[in-house]
């Protein structure tokens, strides 16, 4: 049987502060589980935001958007695109972490205005492309 291939794009606010131990627990959780369902994607946070990019299978992604949703750790999450894909654009990523920094120069000079809840899908992935792609990734590919 044919595996139906999704990527999810989700925002959320964090409920406390975004502290290096939250992130480490978030990411070895997240790592850990993605390896075992072939999952693969991007987290990014900061300014008090989350902002994620999952792909895989697309009753894998459901189930895991449904524990992440019941997270405690965050709040207002909001589904901006759930379809479906022939390929992965994250692929490389069990799970990549960007910070969405206000000092990080790709962020307040090429995005100075991004706000997740009020941006669409193409905008939110092009950000997360540019902030990869100038290597503002903060953690190595799994």
């Amino acid at each position: 049987m044919t595996q139906l291939l999704t990527r999810l794009v989700y925002i959320s606010r964090a409920v406390g502060p975004q502290t290096t131990t939250v992130t480490t627990q978030i990411l070895e959780t997240a790592r850990a589980f993605n390896k075992s369902h072939n999952l693969t994607g991007v987290l990014c946070q900061g300014k008090g935001l989350y902002v994620q990019v999952l792909e895989g299978e697309r009753s894998i992604v459901n189930s895991l958007y449904r524990r992440i949703v019941a997270d405690n750790r965050h709040e207002h999450t909001e589904i901006v695109s759930f379809t479906d894909i022939s390929s992965r654009q994250f692929g490389a990523w069990s799970m990549a972490l960007v910070s969405l920094s206000v000092d990080d120069p790709m962020v307040t000079m090429k995005h100075p205005e991004f706000d997740p809840y009020s941006a669409n899908c193409p905008a939110i992935l092009g950000l997360i492309t540019d902030l990869l792609s100038s290597g503002s990734a903060i953690q190595d590919p799994a």
